[in-house]
């Protein structure tokens, strides 16, 4: 008789163990891009000096948020260039930007330009 008592135990605490669970499922939460924490390290490497006028720069300033986005999709068609086209940059340089790079900044697009 203690066995089954036993035995009837273990099976109602398994059964209660198998069906108690979390019925929230885990999201796996994507971080926006943003221009301060993913874009404007990459602007700053890749386009300095020749756009950021504090650095002697006299091309078309891309040295802050509301210039970038003012010009993105410019930035973006011109960098998507090959080397030999015209109009590619990051000019003197013989390859393009990074495709990983290109990616951020686009995703960035996607996101809705947020600054922060």
């Amino acid at each position: 008789m203690k066995k089954i008592s036993v035995l009837l135990l273990v099976v109602a605490a398994v059964t209660v163990f198998t069906y108690c669970s979390s019925s929230k499922k885990a999201v796996k939460v994507i971080p926006k891009t943003t221009y301060e924490a993913n874009v404007a390290p990459i602007i700053a490497a890749t386009c300095a000096p020749c756009h950021f006028p504090d650095k002697g720069g006299r091309k078309k300033p891309l040295d802050s948020y509301k210039s970038v986005t003012a010009q993105l999709d410019e930035v973006l068609r011109r960098i998507q260039l090959n080397p030999t086209d015209r109009g590619f940059m990051p000019d003197r340089k013989p390859n393009r930007m990074a495709d990983s790079n290109i990616a951020v900044i686009k995703k960035w697009q996607a996101d809705g330009l947020l600054e922060r």
